[in-house]
Formats: structure tokens, sequence, C-alpha cells
């Protein structure tokens, strides 16, 4: 992945981080979820295409802002705070080279093949 590319996402780790902290939550809250969504690979148990689906669900951006802007205006801060988790975790994983899965299997994402 280019550099360039890996930079917006540090950007928007750093965003997320930034909106966490307007949260009232200690910091190991963070450190603690920031996982969190990897769990949505237990879908790989089940095949590709359930497991490609439950991950892209947990690692889409648009669905985390989706969700903290739910409650941003509900004001309530534990659905901000999965949003915030969501959006921060799915860029930390594209810095890394993890990009959205294809139904071809785990190593098959929008941003390449892992590995390669």
């Amino acid at each position: 992945m280019k550099t360039v590319l890996k930079l917006e996402e540090a950007t928007l780790f750093i965003l997320g981080i930034f909106l966490f902290n307007r949260l009232s939550y200690e910091w190991w809250w963070f450190l603690v979820l920031i996982l969190a969504p990897d769990l949505s690979m237990i879908g790989y148990a089940f095949g590709n295409k359930i497991g490609a689906f439950a991950y892209n669900i947990f690692h889409h951006k648009g669905i985390a802002l989706l969700i903290y802007a739910v409650g941003l205006y509900l004001s309530i801060e534990i659905v901000q705070l999965a949003g915030i988790i969501l959006f921060s975790h799915s860029a930390m994983d594209r810095i890394f080279g993890y990009g959205l899965k294809y139904e071809k299997g785990f190593k098959y994402t929008h941003l390449g093949e892992i590995g390669k």
C-alpha cells in the first residue's frame, strides 16, 4: 500500500483517539476494546461468504460513522464509543494492509492480497 494511504489511515486513527478522548471513559477502555472488532473473524468458521460478510460489517467505516452519529444525536455515550472503536480499528487495520474482504478468502481484500 502506498505511503500516502497509510498516512491517511494514521490520521483517521488519530481522529478516533481524539473523539474517544471527548468521552468520559477511562483510557484503558480504548486499549481493551480496540481489537474487539476482530471477533467478527469467527464468521470464517462458517465459510468464506459468511466470514467476509461478518468481517466487512464490523470493519466498514461508513457503518462505524453511522453508529457514532446515532450515539451523538441521541447523546448515548456507549453507542458513540462503539462507533469510535469500529472506526479506529478499521483505520488501524488499513495501516497494516488489512482491507475489506472478498468472498474468495480472508487474504483477498480491497487493498490487495495479504502477504504479497
